[in-house]
């Protein structure tokens, strides 16, 4: 699968490196509106720089775009490389607004091309191990699940949080909890949502102070179709604590994933009344998250001719349970969801 990357900014490097260690995948082009973003990415891992977007997708050499773009730009990006008949894997989210997400799904299935989205940890060991033990049991019945993606000031470590800070902790991080718990217990049929700005005075990594606009706070109540009731909390201010992980409440028993988006995270048991002991994974976990596994399925998927499994459908579906989050926010109350999408597989050798 040949593949560019539209979008050569604090992620891209992460992709390039897992896309050149990987068989199967292989840069060919990038672009970015910085063109030096774009000449540094391919003086480090190949390829060939383009101008600008509409020549990469004048390459017929590309096959898959690969949309590292900010959040803003994540819609028209895809869209225009769906057009150009390319297969689409983006960065979260998809897109958002849910209408537009929903018609680049559209888009994909007219033009006979793959849509494939982030957050795809779900594909991760540690991930796919837990699902397991889900399914065969382990805890009963699951009806509570508390999601936390505690973050920390982006300023620390990301040259210019700018974009992430005005799309939100939920929509950057808790997506990727969202993900996993819609890919297991089916989608979300209602939310209701508290918000806040818990710091607003903040200072860039150069000294440069900044304000916040949007809320770096915000708790969100779901509801899924398989009954469960999830409680996603996402932060821009409290670090990676006690409380950064995930999990799940059984009749039987609770699960506990430490990291969610660490395909080496540890897994916890316990059974009702006993003690929480370590789970084994399924088979040696990749360590850390590996950024091409979303783009090896997909590659696998057209092959095989069978769906991928981070799918444009679920991506779409996230977009408007984000979008049903700003919702309850500004009018107070739940708020129903209504799109659906078909689950996922489990990996083969997680079945």
């Amino acid at each position: 699968m040949r593949i560019g990357i539209v979008g050569c900014g604090n992620i891209a490097s992460r992709y390039a490196d897992r896309i050149g260690a990987v068989d199967g995948l292989e840069l060919v082009a990038s672009t970015d509106v910085d063109p030096g973003a774009a000449e540094r990415l391919v003086a480090q891992f190949g390829g060939r720089v383009c101008a600008n977007l509409d020549e990469l997708l004048a390459d017929d050499a590309v096959e898959l775009v690969v949309n590292l773009t900010a959040p803003q730009a994540h819609a028209d990006v895809s869209r225009q490389a769906l057009a150009a008949g390319k297969h689409v894997h983006s960065e979260k989210p998809l897109a958002l607004r849910h209408h537009e997400a929903q018609e680049l799904v559209e888009l994909a299935r007219e033009r006979g091309v793959r849509l494939s989205s982030a957050p795809a940890t779900l594909l991760g060991e540690a991930q796919q191990s837990l699902w397991k033990l889900v399914r065969d049991g382990a805890i009963g019945r699951v009806r509570v699940a508390y999601a936390e993606a505690n973050w920390d000031r982006i300023e620390r470590w990301h040259p210019d949080p700018t974009a992430l800070y005005a799309v939100g902790p939920l929509v950057d991080v808790g997506v990727y909890p969202l993900a996993i718990l819609t890919a297991l217990f089916g989608p979300v049929r209602r939310v209701q949502a508290y918000a806040t700005i818990v710091e607003p005075d903040r200072v860039h990594g150069d000294g440069r102070p900044f304000r916040l606009s949007a809320p770096d706070f915000v708790v969100a109540l779901l509801e899924l179709t398989d009954g469960v009731i999830a409680r996603l909390t996402a932060t821009f201010y409290v670090p990676p604590s006690k409380q950064r992980g995930l999990e799940l409440h059984g009749d039987d028993g609770s699960l506990y994933l430490a990291a969610w988006d660490e395909f080496d995270s540890p897994i916890e048991l316990q059974e009702r009344g006993d003690r929480y002991r370590t789970v084994t994974p399924l088979r040696e976990p990749y360590h850390g998250k590996d950024w091409s596994r979303a783009l090896s399925d997909l590659a696998a998927a057209i092959a095989e001719d069978r769906p991928h499994r981070a799918s444009g459908e679920q991506a779409a579906h996230l977009v408007e349970v984000l979008e049903a989050v700003q919702t309850s926010l500004r009018d107070g109350g739940t708020v129903d969801v209504r799109s659906v999408f078909a689950p996922p597989e489990p990996l083969d050798w997680a079945r």
